[in-house]
């Protein structure tokens, strides 16, 4: 992290309020924006200062540090174009907050009262809108609707009542084709005050943004005016094998909160467990709503708090179930070649094209172990190695490990999951047994008789 103070001298005379109710002491000095540089997945920031709370983890992400002030919580928010890696090999140009794409989590009491300062450090004007909170109007955050864009250079400062708990987000109200697609948005979560009946105590609070980039291999720079065709599938932008597991003690009680902000939905889905959709940017879901799930979607715009019992030990799966959406980046116009005889082609082809290799003849299972060139700054579309040879994944992808011997509040990884003798598939090398056939077999049908065919209205005269 780094500490830097942006406005001194002059430039905080100019700074601009984003409605009046705000006082002119509130810019007297603003807190410092911390910025993060790093991908890891940071410890829960515990509250040291205003009412307690069991703090989130942002899945390769970060909590944003306040101050408090005569009873306020006090954030800073820098807009900033940002380098994000999205895995190993590969980073991208984007658009954030504090340093990062998504931005820091902002974690918050209900009934607190919250200011943040937005400072806005892009090429063009930008908002934050406030995704599900209740608050003024002159504080949800949509340019030219209840507010004035905050132009480049200059500081806004929003400022309203955590009025209820939940999981929200953030993101611009102002070009939002070009300033979401380049990755700005970040989660808020608000926990509540005292003991809610519809809101469990748990011992692992994760929360992730789903978000999704089309950047040409070799580029670094993501298409803005990409409607459907991504390919980049990202968690926090990131992309497997760069998203972290997720680290928990048998027997806890884990919660996930997602949101998504792609141009899709995404059927998110947890291998070995079932759990319960306890509660979305409107509010905690009512008990009677409630139901074992093993994949819940989560469309454009929404939330979704997932809650479960980590009671069985193992490394599983945590990934979107649309199978494109576990794939790295790929071309979309490659044809599928499975059946095909290349016998006899590939040395004709190789004299004019020494680097030709054969792709996708028996399926494309060995694009994850092949170690072929690729572009400057991109991904393999298959990737990421277990503990048993190649993952062949990408994307929207990682793994819950449960472990007995983890430590409360320990979210360090474990490593690979040892399984005990006997609990895992195995080569059978005896003999095959006999293949059963029923004593009598069912006669084929009968053939069905021909059909007459007779023309409307060929019985009557005209």
């Amino acid at each position: 992290m780094q500490r830097r103070h942006f406005f001194t001298g002059a430039a905080l005379s100019t700074a601009a309020v984003a409605v009046a109710s705000v006082s002119r002491v509130a810019l007297a000095a603003l807190p410092e924006p911390v910025i993060m540089r790093g991908t890891a997945t940071a410890p829960p920031l515990a509250p040291t200062t205003g009412r307690p709370y069991r703090p989130v983890v942002t899945l390769n992400g970060w909590t944003a540090p306040w101050r408090m002030k005569d009873g306020v919580k006090e954030f800073h928010l820098v807009a900033e174009p940002v380098v994000r890696e999205i895995a190993p090999g590969m980073q991208a140009t984007l658009w954030g907050y504090n340093g990062q794409s998504p931005g820091p989590t902002i974690e918050v009491v209900e009934g607190d009262r919250v200011r943040v300062f937005v400072t806005n450090k892009l090429p063009e004007h930008t908002t934050i809108h406030w995704h599900g909170q209740r608050l003024p109007n002159g504080m949800d955050g949509v340019g030219g609707l209840t507010q004035p864009q905050i132009p480049v250079g200059k500081t806004f400062v929003y400022e309203f009542v955590a009025r209820r708990p939940g999981t929200f987000m953030y993101h611009p109200h102002a070009d939002e084709m070009t300033q979401m697609a380049m990755g700005m948005m970040g989660f808020w979560v608000t926990h509540p005050k005292a003991p809610h009946p519809l809101i469990s105590e748990v011992d692992r609070d994760f929360c992730f943004l789903l978000n999704a980039y089309d950047i040409e291999p070799g580029a670094s720079t993501p298409k803005v005016n990409t409607m459907l065709d991504f390919n980049l599938w990202t968690w926090n932008s990131r992309a497997f094998p760069g998203i972290d597991s997720l680290n928990v003690r048998l027997g806890d009680r884990v919660r996930l909160r997602v949101g998504n902000l792609t141009m899709t939905n995404h059927p998110i889905h947890l291998h070995g467990h079932e759990f319960e959709v306890t509660g979305s940017d409107g509010g905690p879901w009512p008990l009677a709503a409630r139901c074992p799930e093993v994949t819940a979607d989560v469309a454009v715009g929404q939330m979704r708090q997932l809650e479960f019992v980590a009671d069985e030990e193992g490394d599983w799966a945590l990934h979107c179930h649309k199978s494109h959406h576990t794939m790295n980046a790929m071309g979309h116009g490659v044809p599928t070649m499975i059946g095909v005889d290349h016998l006899g082609l590939v040395k004709k082809i190789q004299k004019l094209i020494p680097d030709y290799m054969v792709m996708g003849e028996r399926g494309m299972a060995d694009m994850g172990e092949m170690e072929m060139p690729l572009p400057d700054n991109t991904l393999p579309m298959m990737t990421g190695t277990g503990p048993f040879g190649p993952l062949e994944m990408g994307g929207m992808f990682t793994t819950l490990k449960v472990r007995r011997d983890q430590a409360p509040n320990d979210y360090r990884d474990p490593g690979w999951f040892t399984q005990p003798p006997g609990t895992r598939p195995f080569e059978w090398t005896g003999a095959l047994p006999a293949t059963s056939r029923p004593a009598n077999p069912v006669a084929a049908p009968a053939q069905s008789p021909a059909l007459t065919v007779k023309k409307p209205g060929a019985d009557h005269k005209h």
